[in-house]
Parts: C-alpha cells; structure tokens; sequence
C-alpha cells in the first residue's frame, strides 16, 4: 500500500506594527563586520604590493647589473618607478621587494639617459600616472567608515530607526484578523465568559453603546491562579470580535536604560490606535505594575515606575472614539498600584478562578478532541480525582495520557493512561525499577495502611481512591484521596479529620515496626500547616477566638517587622497548635489500636499487590480476600507474551512462502490476543 504524503503546510504571514511584510535585511553589525573584512583585505593587498625605495646611485648600480625589468618616469612628482626582472630579486636579498621607487633631481639625469636605459634592457614607459589614483588609495579606507556611519547609524537616527532608536520600539506581537482561538476553547470560566461578553459587542458595534451614552471599560483585569486560561480568555475575546491582537509581557518593557519602557509604552499604544479597533495584552503586568512607595529600589528614576507612569498616561488619554481594548492578567491583583485598577484605567476586574467538577470535565473534553481515546472513558470520575487542577495542568494530563499510551503502542488511550497521567502530573512519575529494601518496603506499606485505614473510617475526610507503595517522585508511597465536591471553605471536623489522616502512617510505623521514620516528613509538615492556620487565620482556636494572627505578607510589607500580637500571644498560638495535633495523634492512636488486624491485612495485600484501589481496600477493611494477579504473575505474564511475540516473528521471517493473505489473517489474530489481556497493559 503506498503512503501517501501530504504536502508540507506554509506558515503564514504575520504582518508587521506597520503592516507591512517583514524584511529580512541585515543588521546594522552584520554590515560593519562586512566593512571591517574589506578593509582587511585591502590593507593585506597594499602589503603584499609594497614597495621598495631606492636612492638614484643604487638604481644606476642595478640598471648596470640588469636587474631592472621596466621603469615610468613621473616627471610631475619627480619619481621612477619600476620592477625587477624575477631573478633579480633573489639575487638582490631576501625581503626585498619585486617593485621599487626612486626619488631623483632633474639635473643627475645625463644626456640621452633613455637611450642608456634602452641599451641595459629596461622597458620605459613614458604615460603619466594620474596624481588622484594614489589619493583614492589612501583614502579608500576612511571613506568605506564613514559611509558605514552614516547609513547604518547616523541615518537611522533621523529616520527614527535602527540598532540605536530600536530600544524604545515596542517588543509586542501582533495577531492579525481571524484568530483561531474563540470561546468554544475556553471552559471552565463560564462567568468570566459573560463579564467580557459585552467587550465583544462593543468592538463589533459601538454605536450600540454611544446611543445611550454608555462608555465601555477601557481596561480590563484578570486576575486568577497561574494556568487558569487567562491568556487564552484574552485571545478568545480577539477571535470572537474578529479584531487585532497585541500582545507583550510586562517584563519586555523594562530594559537597564532608563525611559526605554516608557517610549515604548508609547510606541505601543501609537500603533494600537492606528489599527483600532484592537487589543492590547500585558501578560504579567506587576512586573512593572507593583504598588508604588518606599522600598528598597523606587524612587524618581526608577525604570520601573517611569513604565508604570506612562502606561497611566496613555490609559487616560483614551477618547470615547478609540476602540482600543486594554487587557492585563496578573495571578497578584492584590499588590497592583492603586491608581492602576481606578475607574477610568483598569476599573473592571474579572477573577478567573480554577475551573470546578463541571468546568475540568468540560476542559478535559475539549483537550481530548486531539487524540484517540477509549469510548468508555469516565471523564466525570476523572474530574473528580482532579480537585485544585488548573486548565493547563489539564491539559498535560491529556497529553501525557497519550504519550504514554503510544510508548505502550496500544490503538486508543484507555481510563488506566488517564488516572496514571493524572497522578504523574500532580506527584511525579511512578518509579517501579527502582530497588528498595525489603525493610523500607515493609516499613512504607504499614505507613500507608495506616493512612489509607484513617481515610477510610473517617466520615468527615475526603473518601479513599487509591493506595500504592510505588515511589513516586519524593514520595516512597502514596494515598490518594478523591473528594466528592470542590470545597469553597474548610469546616472545623474536616480540617480535624485531615490532621488524623496525616498521622495514621507515623502511628502505624510504631505500632507495627516499632520504629519510626523520616518518611512522615511531609505529614507533619502538612498537620503544622492546617493546625496553624486554623488557629491563626480561621479563628478555630478556643483560647484565642476570631481573631486574625497571620501575618500580612503584601507589598507594603517591610523587611524586618515583627509580629502584630505580643510574646503572650504567641506563647499561647503554640500552645493551641500543639493542643489541635496531640488531640488528633491521640485519636488516632485509639483507632489504629483498635482495628490493628485491619491495619495488618492492608499492609499484606499492599506487600502482595503494590497498589490497591478503594474497592479493593474496602474488601480488605470487611474480611474478604482478593483473587487478583500478584505482580510477579503480572511480570511472568508480560514475559509470556513477549517471547510468543518474538517467536512468531521468526517463523515469519523464516517461511518466505507465506501469502499476503496469510499474513494478515497472522496479524489479525495477533491484535486479538493483544485485546485479550488489558489488565496487563494497564499495569
């Protein structure tokens, strides 16, 4: 069958700010360098054709040796010059030169001194040499400079271009008409969606707007967690209304000259008014956008707030005529200058949250559109293993989903590539050829049973997904929890139920091995958090009360401050802190003791098998075995089929008399048996 291939595709055209097409001229050192070359070779052509200087007694000496080969009389500069004969120069000395000059006074020539050089076997020639030949000669070099100055400095400083007046154009990219990205690309923002609706409108129709005498928002503001899709919101905006595209990060504007990002504040907006209708993206604008006040660099001159100062200029010197949409996303809308988010500047603010369960099912689908997937994938389950995913970690979910299926080249991505995608993203990739002693092995799967036991029994935690002792990235082992709904605040038995789970590996290592171990590290840095923060931001704490004791951590924030509360005070945070973690390791403690044949089950199917799933785990917790493969059945398995797989392709190669027709029907058979085992490829 021939296989046919599709003509390469051409990359279009962008025009430029000016729209015009792009050039492709060379830079202003390109062509200096080009200048320094030539004037090398000219300089290295003038040594080789040196010249040696003779006074007029050793000429006459080696006219008489018929040495000298053709001689010109310059009578205008009263100079011979002429050449040796080939042999003459060897024999004259080394260095010398094949060409020389005489110097001479009108009155050392004798009579008939032509007819005396004729006779010797010198050549004369009586033509003048023009006296602007040696002139251009030597001033071929500055000439060549200094019309390198000119045109590629001095006359694009006038010009307003150049490598020099090129610092303080904009560094913007710009996306003509017809963007691809439109609203059916975004998900999971669907109310910041509806705020940028009427943006669209304007921009299509602003006489809709200038009826009534309304003015739309000349900025707006997006303001959300890193990869939660602001960027692609603004160019969604851009596709729907159909119009220009600008785009520049907030750090492109600063350079180590100061008043180059305010020139090309300026730059940028000139040409963006010169396209209208339009509109302009700052991506990260606190880079430049920052509170103003004291600090440890501001002041006057500062780069930084000279950009920022520009940016207000030009925001307010709008005209309600000018259909230039200012955009500006930032995941710190909290240390923003004030005069910035105004109204009349940026004075609409669109939060632009991470996506909820509905919102990551509808992301997950519009990502999938792109590869090839099993029809009975659960996109909602896997939604719901997914609590806190950003769009763009969505987005790696699915195409490491797919990677992976085509490193096992199977013919569709299935459930089992997504679930471990999804916890390859979030925790790292699984580790299963790494050796481990069989001490810390058992030590990891009573750590984990003990956590997956808790998870389990606690009705106020999050219920149980999955448990494995697979490393993964940093982690020995791990249990996986999946929430039943997106959690907009923490309630008190939740978080206390959350500080149970995180110690029921430690107890566990102690009942159980009586030891324990650095690998509930993160545990504990994870109870200390909640503890903490439910005593001083949540007002969780029977001492203390509602009251606020975290510390501020803003722009006005200066180094060096202590706390707001007194040594007391403190004194009884940690008194607090260590009453909400002894408290839960007591429970705990009871718990494990209480249900320690449990505990031990867990840790032996987890010996056994590696990996346990809820279903799995709850069996185990109610006294029922399980009858899956053990992993070493898997790997015999797996080893199987591979050398069933390798001898089949050696009776193939061998038999050359098979038909086409036979082969098929070989393959055919073979993808079957693939088909027949897809618990093997899952693990």
């Amino acid at each position: 069958m021939t296989k046919k291939t599709m003509p390469p595709k051409k990359k279009p055209i962008i025009p430029g700010p000016e729209g015009a097409m792009p050039s492709y001229s060379r830079g202003p050192f390109a062509w200096l360098l080009l200048g320094l070359v030539v004037v090398t070779a000219l300089m290295m052509l003038t040594k080789m054709n040196r010249v040696e200087t003779l006074t007029f007694s050793q000429f006459e000496e080696y006219v008489g040796q018929r040495y000298v080969k053709a001689v010109v009389f310059n009578e205008s500069g009263r100079t011979i010059k002429g050449e040796f004969h080939d042999d003459a120069v060897k024999l004259i000395g080394e260095g010398k030169a094949a060409a020389f000059e005489v110097h001479y006074a009108p009155e050392l020539l004798r009579d008939n001194y032509t007819d005396w050089l004729t006779a010797s076997g010198v050549t004369i020639d009586a033509s003048r040499d023009s006296m602007w030949i040696p002139l251009l000669v030597n001033l071929i070099t500055i000439l060549l400079i200094v019309a390198l100055i000119y045109f590629f400095f001095l006359r694009n400083i006038k010009t307003g271009g150049g490598m020099l007046m090129n610092f303080g154009r904009s560094k913007h990219r710009m996306q003509g008409k017809g963007t691809k990205v439109t609203f059916d690309n975004v998900a999971g923002i669907e109310e910041a969606k509806d705020e940028v609706a009427e943006i669209i409108e304007f921009l299509k129709n602003p006489k809709k707007f200038k009826k009534l005498g309304g003015r739309i928002p000349r900025g707006v503001l997006l303001v959300g967690p890193p990869g939660c899709g602001k960027t692609l919101l603004a160019k969604a905006i851009a596709g729907e209304a159909d119009v220009p595209f600008f785009s520049i990060a907030g750090s492109d504007f600063v350079e180590m000259f100061v008043g180059v990002g305010a020139s090309r504040v300026r730059d940028l907006f000139k040409q963006a008014k010169e396209n209208s209708p339009c509109i302009i993206f700052l991506d990260e604008i606190d880079a430049i956008g920052r509170k103003r006040g004291p600090g440890f660099v501001s002041g006057g001159h500062d780069e930084r707030e000279q950009t920022l100062n520009a940016i207000l200029v030009e925001m307010d010197g709008f005209d309600t005529d000018d259909q230039v949409i200012v955009i500006a996303a930032t995941n710190r809308g909290d240390i923003l200058d004030n005069a910035l988010t105004r109204p009349g500047r940026f004075d609409r603010q669109v939060v632009v949250p991470l996506p909820d369960l509905k919102g990551r099912m509808k992301i997950l689908q519009i990502h999938a559109r792109k590869i090839r997937y099993e029809p009975g994938v659960d996109f909602e389950r896997l939604a719901r293993g997914t609590p806190m995913f950003s769009g763009a970690e969505l987005e790696a979910l699915i195409n490491e989903a797919a990677i992976s299926a085509s490193m096992q080249e199977k013919d569709y991505v299935e459930m089992a590539d997504f679930e471990e995608a999804r916890d390859k993203v979030r925790w790292g990739r699984a580790k299963r050829s790494r050796q481990i002693d069989e001490y810390d092995r058992r030590m990891t799967a009573y750590h984990e049973a003990g956590h997956a036991m808790v998870q389990s029994m606690l009705k106020d935690a999050d219920p149980l997904h999955k448990v494995s002792i697979i490393p993964r990235g940093p982690m020995g082992g791990a249990t996986f929890a999946l929430p039943e709904k997106d959690r907009l605040y923490y309630s008190k038995k939740y978080c206390l139920a959350e500080l149970q789970v995180c110690f029921g590996g430690r107890i566990a290592e102690e009942i159980f091995c009586d030891d324990i171990t650095s690998g509930a590290q993160s545990d504990i840095k994870q109870a200390t958090m909640i503890a903490r923060e439910m005593i001083m931001t949540w007002g969780m704490g029977e001492e203390l009360g509602p009251i606020k004791y975290s510390p501020d951590m803003g722009p006005e924030t200066y180094f060096g401050m202590g706390p707001d509360y007194s040594q007391k005070t403190a004194e009884t945070i940690d008194r607090e802190i260590k009453r909400l973690i002894d408290e839960a390791y007591t429970k705990v403690s009871g718990l494990i003791e209480a249900n320690k044949d449990k505990v031990e089950a867990l840790a032996l199917a987890l010996l056994k098998y590696e990996t346990l799933d809820a279903e799995e785990v709850n069996k185990i917790l109610a006294g029922q075995s399980l009858t899956k493969p053990t992993v070493s059945d898997l790997l015999k398995q797996e080893q199987k089929k591979a050398a069933s797989h390798n001898a089949g392709h050696s009776v193939h190669a061998d038999d050359c008399s098979v038909s086409a027709e036979a082969k098929d029907t070989n393959d055919d058979q073979e993808d079957e048996t693939f088909e027949e085992e897809p618990d093997n490829e899952q693990r």
